[in-house]
């Protein structure tokens, strides 16, 4: 174990984080470790991951000097934030800047952050089409991310952006599946229209991450995106239909509408869809289907990805 590079993991017991630590152990040959932390090494996702092989290591990514400990004598760190605990873009700059100080005091050579693109480049504050949030973001889950990416380069951090996209894991943890109506007909409802939406399985996030440490230095300094598929939401009903043997329709609502529905997070998802929907083109252009499979050869699709999970979607 020590011979090999130790992959210091945010978020280890979480979706993206996990599947990097599960894609390191599966790989006995690759040359690497992973050091799984996690604010409770006692729990029983870290437990799992510690019978696997993991070494896990106890931090709070609230506090800078347990993260510098955590990253110590770690060759890579997977860094990332989780938006939907606590919804403050406030607080996701503050983790992101803690981490970026963590990995440049740790003298790590190669980290990874978690990013997505930061919206008001596309559509500043000062256009209408879309409300602004919090004074001062369009898709406030986005943005702060988009926006973090400046600690990393400003500290000097050998660092590879990694822009994610939509979860498939979201219609299991989100409730964002297929809804029976009181007619008895399940429906899907975005507010996408016709167009496409970039997804794909948190699973395949970690282990894309896992290919980009593989591939180690020329990745340093570049920005890769990643999806498993671009679907419409008409194609993401169909596959529905296929895997639970049931009609489902797709029920493409106007994003206001969709901001409307009052769910905590409900105007950050409306408007996210609604940018990535209006710049598909940019959006979906930069995640490459199979420059993500070169990185993880085992991508996914989302029928893939509903054989093995369609009977965990909650269906209302």
């Amino acid at each position: 174990m020590s011979e090999k590079k130790i992959i210091a993991v945010i978020g280890a017991t979480g979706a993206q984080g996990g599947g990097l630590v599960r894609a390191i152990l599966a790989d006995t040959e690759g040359g690497f470790a992973a050091r799984a932390i996690t604010r409770d090494a006692g729990s029983e996702k870290a437990r799992e991951l510690a019978a696997l092989g993991a070494e896990v290591v106890e931090a709070d990514i609230d506090d800078v000097e347990s993260i510098k400990r955590a990253f110590s004598g770690a060759y890579g760190a997977f860094c990332v934030t989780f938006f939907w605990a606590h919804f403050s873009p406030a607080q996701e700059l503050k983790e992101a800047a803690d981490m970026a100080a963590a990995a440049k005091a740790a003298g790590v050579h190669h980290v990874i952050w978690s990013t997505l693109e930061d919206s008001r480049r596309f559509i500043p504050l000062s256009d209408d089409r879309m409300p602004t949030l919090g004074e001062h973001y369009k898709v406030p889950h986005y943005d702060a991310k988009g926006e973090a990416n400046h600690f990393f380069t400003d500290a000097g951090v050998p660092t590879t952006m990694l822009q994610t996209s939509f979860y498939w894991d979201n219609f299991i943890h989100f409730g964002m599946g297929p809804q029976r109506g009181e007619d008895g007909k399940l429906t899907l409802t975005f507010p996408t229209g016709d167009g496409r939406i970039a997804g794909i399985a948190s699973e395949d996030i970690g282990a894309c991450a896992y290919g980009v440490f593989k591939a180690g230095e020329p990745m340093i300094g570049t920005t890769v995106s990643i999806a498993g598929e671009h679907l419409t939401g008409s194609q993401l009903a169909a596959g529905f239909t296929r895997a639970l043997g049931e009609d489902v329709a797709f029920n493409p609502v106007p994003p206001a509408v969709y901001r409307s529905f009052g769910f905590p997070g409900a105007d950050d998802l409306g408007n996210m869809f609604q940018f990535t929907t209006e710049f598909e083109a940019e959006y979906c252009g930069v995640r490459d289907i199979e420059a993500t499979r070169r990185l993880n050869p085992a991508l996914k699709s989302f029928d893939e990805w509903l054989a093995v999970n369609a009977s965990s979607v909650p269906i209302a």
